[in-house]
């Protein structure tokens, strides 16, 4: 068992859901990664999610491109995220599991041995490729299994049955269910069709399933959680960033205002 399913288990003993944070790395400032773990950890966060930013993000919306794009005119790259958390786990041990989410061209260009190596030395409980596709997988999520890492796989709205069935066959960790067709950013509602997007995977899987795409609210995520084990939650937190100050207050405040609505 991973240890990204422990956390969602124990949660779920405790009557609890689990809270998932997106940052980018490098963003706001190329050294703020470490100190928005800390943060995160401090406000509830039970996983956090790292995103190594990409000059092409097909899957992110205005907001997330705009952190990443910061990042990369911080200097922020893909080793520069792994210097950034070989520190993180040298400084504070005890933090949150952390899952990295990167597109493919950036593993390939860094080398998939290279990469994969790297993240097993670094302890990454898990890896979202979004551009990565489901057919042509096999063979990074074989190498990153024998090092106990999760390949994160996305089911969307219009995933087909035969699709949805044969990831939920070879998934671990948790699966990433994303509540609308389209980019990452935050709704003022969640879909009307979710909760029977949500019941038709969980007949297929006991793996956790944790929402993202749309949680901009403490509201909104204690109403995905009604029916699902977590929240993801990316562009809301990005965009508080970019108006907080240095101490970021402000988006703490926000996370945990999230982690106690979901708990409730």
């Amino acid at each position: 068992m991973s240890r990204l399913v422990d956390v969602f288990t124990n949660n779920d003993k405790r009557g609890e859901k689990t809270l998932i944070p997106y940052i980018t790395a490098g963003f706001p400032a190329y050294d703020d990664t470490h100190s928005l773990i800390n943060m995160l950890g401090d406000a509830g966060a039970d996983i956090i999610e790292i995103g190594v930013p990409f000059s092409d993000p097909l899957a992110d919306g205005e907001t997330i491109q705009q952190s990443s794009q910061k990042a990369i005119e911080n200097g922020m790259t893909l080793s520069g995220a792994f210097e950034q958390i070989e520190q993180i786990n040298l400084t504070k041990p005890l933090h949150p599991p952390l899952v990295m989410m990167t597109y493919y061209n950036i593993i390939y260009k860094y080398g998939l041995s290279q990469f994969v190596a790297k993240a097993a030395e670094l302890d990454l409980d898990g890896l979202i490729v979004p551009d990565l596709p489901f057919a042509e997988s096999s063979q990074l999520r074989s190498m990153l299994s024998e090092h106990s890492i999760d390949l994160i796989y996305m089911i969307t709205p219009n995933t087909t049955d035969k699709r949805m069935a044969d990831i939920v066959h070879i998934a671990s960790g948790f699966i990433y269910l994303v509540s609308v067709n389209g980019v990452t950013g935050a709704r003022d509602t969640l879909p009307d069709n979710l909760e029977h997007f949500v019941k038709k995977v969980r007949r297929l899987t006991s793996l956790p399933l944790a929402l993202g795409f749309g949680i901009s609210t403490p509201e909104i995520a204690r109403a995905a959680t009604q029916i699902c084990d977590g929240v993801i939650v990316g562009s809301a937190l990005i965009q508080r960033l970019m108006e907080d100050d240095s101490t970021f207050s402000n988006s703490q405040g926000f996370i945990s205002a999230v982690s106690d609505a979901i708990d409730e």
